[in-house]
């Protein structure tokens, strides 16, 4: 163990999320993430547990939470986790014009579209990102790779960040929900199932429209290092297939999905108004994974796919805007679709089929 993973180890950040045995020793995946995992993303996990899908690939996965999607890219190019999940901005914001690309590509695009939202109470007379002028956005915190965006954003519609609206660290979840309706901000910029869990606790909300480049672009994925790719590629087809089938089956049984979550995170479940909670619940992930399985004409995605084309849109959007200093970025090395057919291969009926015989 490193002397970084005996430190986090120490405090407490480590959660395992599978356990498993054979006659080979399982590999051990370590995730880093931005921030604490919910029922989306935790469900996912979760129902994996239940049914047996990274422990089938010979895989046991650990997660650790650190401060920010800033910490994560140094974490991956430190080889301290195996994959990093962060937003994309935290990668190509670091690429510097002249300099060889940095040992590192995302290898599993896990958001296909962009989840990130700034929404604001349904009374507030704000409807419009012009209408920000004046007010002040909570993010988690500054360290967020959320707020290059929403700097470009907001320049996008003829607003100075800092000048004409102020970006304050609120927290996360309920300390920023607590700081919308005391209006100590006026609008909160977090994931999409943070601000229907805002809804769910009493705060009906109203979600500001992004311009089409934003709204198409991709958002969190798995962000591995080189040596992993070159050396190790059937761990990241492995981990990628049991992940592709997880969403699948979060998806087909989105109660299942809740309960799973809850059982392994005490915290979650409400004390009273269970059942409620539950549908409420549920409702989110299918929403969640509504937008992650399938596209605005309902088709359904092709699973850890990237499309480069919009992310080439994006970087010379956020040139534009002054946050990437070049729109000259090797997108093509940043991103692979290599493992994708790897990743797809599972059988889906039959997936949807046990997911659905889950109580």
């Amino acid at each position: 163990m490193s002397r970084m993973t005996r430190f986090l180890a120490a405090l407490g950040l480590w959660c395992s999320f599978s356990t498993g045995s054979s006659a080979q020793a399982p590999d051990r995946v370590v995730i880093g993430l931005a921030i604490p995992l919910t029922v989306t993303d935790g469900g996912t996990y979760a129902i994996a547990e239940e049914l047996g899908l990274f422990q089938a690939e010979n895989i046991v996965v650990q997660h650790v939470v650190l401060p920010g999607a800033g910490a994560i890219l140094p974490q991956v190019l430190q080889r301290q986790v195996t994959f990093g999940f962060p937003l994309t901005e935290t990668l190509l914001s670091a690429h510097q014009p002249g300099q060889a690309p940095l040992p590192v590509a995302y290898v599993y695009n896990a958001g296909p579209s962009n989840t990130l939202e700034i929404a604001v109470r349904t009374e507030s007379p704000i409807r419009t990102l012009a209408d920000l002028r004046g007010r002040g956005i909570g993010v988690g915190a500054l360290t967020w790779g959320t707020i290059p965006q929403t700097r470009a954003l907001l320049r996008s519609v003829g607003l100075e960040p800092g000048r004409d609206v102020q970006i304050v660290a609120v927290g996360v979840l309920g300390a920023g929900f607590h700081a919308l309706r005391e209006d100590r901000v006026q609008a909160l910029n977090f994931n999409s199932t943070w601000i229907d869990l805002l809804e769910l606790e009493g705060t009906p909300a109203r979600r500001l429209e992004f311009p089409p480049v934003f709204r198409r672009m991709v958002t969190n994925g798995f962000l591995a290092h080189r040596s992993t790719i070159e050396g190790n590629p059937g761990l990241i087809e492995r981990f990628g297939r049991a992940y592709a089938a997880a969403t699948v089956a979060c998806d087909a049984n989105p109660r299942a999905c809740v309960e799973a979550f809850w059982r392994r995170n005490a915290a979650a479940r409400p004390s009273s108004g269970q059942e409620q909670a539950l549908a409420d619940n549920i409702r989110i992930v299918q929403r969640h994974f509504d937008r992650t399985l399938r596209d605005d004409s309902g088709a359904l995605r092709i699973q850890g796919r990237y499309d480069l084309d919009i992310i080439r849109d994006y970087v010379r959007e956020m040139h534009r805007w002054r946050e990437f200093p070049t729109a000259d970025i090797p997108v093509e090395r940043y991103f692979t679709n290599a493992f994708v057919e790897g990743f797809n291969r599972f059988d889906r009926a039959a997936l949807v089929a046990r997911a659905r015989a889950l109580p």
